[in-house]
C-alpha cells in the first residue's frame, strides 16, 4: 500500500494536483532524449522528475540561465581501485554530477569472495549516488593465481537473485568462449537473457562472432578505431576508457558519429584517489570527449541515457 500510495502522489505532483518538492526554474536543459537544449522549468516529487514547465512547489531553484544535465553514470568501473569504501567514493563523485555506477567486483571477490560482494552490497546501500552490481565472471582470474576464494555456479546463483545485481561482469576468459570450455560456457547460460559484459583484446574476425554469438553484448578493451569500428559494426556496446590506467579517448573518439553515438559510452574502468580528489570523475571524460571533437551533447548522452 506504501507503494501505491506513493504512485498516486507522483500522478498527482505530475498533474500539479499537488506541490511539487522542488521546482527548477530558468535552467538550459540537456534533453538527452531528443539531442536539444531547452529552456523549460523542472518539477521533482519524491526524487523524481515528474514533470517539465510551471508546477507549484514547496521549494524553487533559480539557475539563472545555468545548465541542467541529468546525471552521470559510470557504466564500467571498478571501485576498489579507488581504494576507499562505497561511502567515500560516493562523497567524492557526486559532487562532480555523478548519480549511478556499475561496477564490476571481482577485485575484492579473488581476496573474500561472496563475503566481499556483499560488503560492497551492504554498505553502498541508500547513498547519494546508486550503485549497481555485476557478478564477477572469473574469480580466479586464471587458474595459475594464488586467489582468497572462488566463485563458481552456486555462488552466481546465489548472488544473481539480488537486488542491484545486474548481470555478468567481463568476461575476460574470451579463449575459452571461443572454445567452447564447458565451464564457461555454463556461466554464459546462467545469465542467458540478462547484461553479459565482454571483454575481448584484438579479438577479431570468426573469433570475435564466436564471443558475440556466445551472448556477450558489450567491450571495453578497444584500442584503436579500427578494432572498435569492426565491433560496433557486429553490433556491439562499446565502452571508451577514460580513467587513471587505460585513457583510449583520443584514439577511439573518431569512430562517434551520428549514427554510432548511441551505441558507444564513456567509462572509466578505474579511478584512483588521487586522481578523484584532484581532477574528478566522469565529469573530466566528458570534457576530455568534448576536447576530442565529439559533439557536447553527444558526450553527456553517452554518460547518461547510453
Amino acid at each position: 500500500m506504501v507503494k501505491l500510495s506513493f504512485l498516486s502522489s507522483l500522478i498527482k505532483a505530475a498533474r500539479n494536483e499537488i506541490p511539487a518538492d522542488l521546482l527548477i526554474k530558468n535552467c538550459q536543459v540537456v534533453n538527452v532524449f531528443n539531442g536539444l537544449i531547452e529552456s523549460y522549468s523542472v518539477a521533482v516529487f519524491g526524487g523524481i522528475v515528474v514533470g517539465f514547465g510551471e508546477h507549484e512547489a514547496r521549494e524553487t531553484i533559480d539557475l539563472d540561465g545555468q545548465y541542467l544535465v541529468p546525471g552521470f553514470i559510470d557504466g564500467h568501473i571498478h571501485i576498489e581501485s579507488s581504494m576507499v569504501t562505497p561511502v567515500e567514493f560516493s562523497r567524492a563523485v557526486a559532487p562532480h554530477g555523478t548519480s549511478a555506477v556499475v561496477a564490476d567486483p571481482h577485485e575484492i571477490a579473488n581476496v573474500l569472495g561472496v563475503d566481499g560482494i556483499e560488503y560492497l552490497l551492504e554498505t553502498s546501500a541508500n547513498l547519494p549516488v546508486d550503485f549497481y552490481f555485476m557478478v564477477p565472471s572469473c574469480v580466479p582470474a586464471t587458474h595459475l593465481e594464488t586467489s582468497g576464494a572462488s566463485i563458481g555456479i552456486p555462488e552466481m546463483q546465489e548472488l544473481m537473485g539480488r537486488e542491484r545485481i545486474l548481470g555478468l561482469a567481463e568476461m575476460m576468459n574470451y579463449p575459452g568462449v571461443i572454445n567452447g570450455f564447458p565451464e564457461v560456457l555454463e556461466k554464459l547460460e546462467l545469465f542467458k537473457g540478462k547484461i553479459i559484459d565482454g571483454h575481448a583484446p584484438s579479438v577479431s574476425g570468426n573469433d570475435l562472432d564466436a564471443y558475440l554469438v556466445a551472448g556477450i553484448g558489450s567491450d571495453h578493451e578497444c584500442v584503436d578505431a579500427y578494432e572498435a569500428e569492426e565491433k560496433l559494426s557486429k553490433g556491439m556496446w562499446i565502452m571508451i576508457r577514460e580513467g587513471s590506467q587505460s585513457k583510449n579517448l583520443a584514439a577511439l573518439a573518431s569512430v562517434v558519429n551520428r549514427v554510432t553515438a548511441r551505441r558507444c559510452m564513456l567509462v572509466s574502468d578505474d579511478r584512483h584517489p588521487d586522481d578523484l580528489l584532484v581532477q574528478g570523475h566522469m565529469d573530466v571524460v566528458v570534457n576530455r570527449a568534448i576536447e576530442e571533437g565529439i559533439d557536447p551533447v553527444t558526450a553527456i548522452q553517452m554518460v547518461t541515457i547510453n
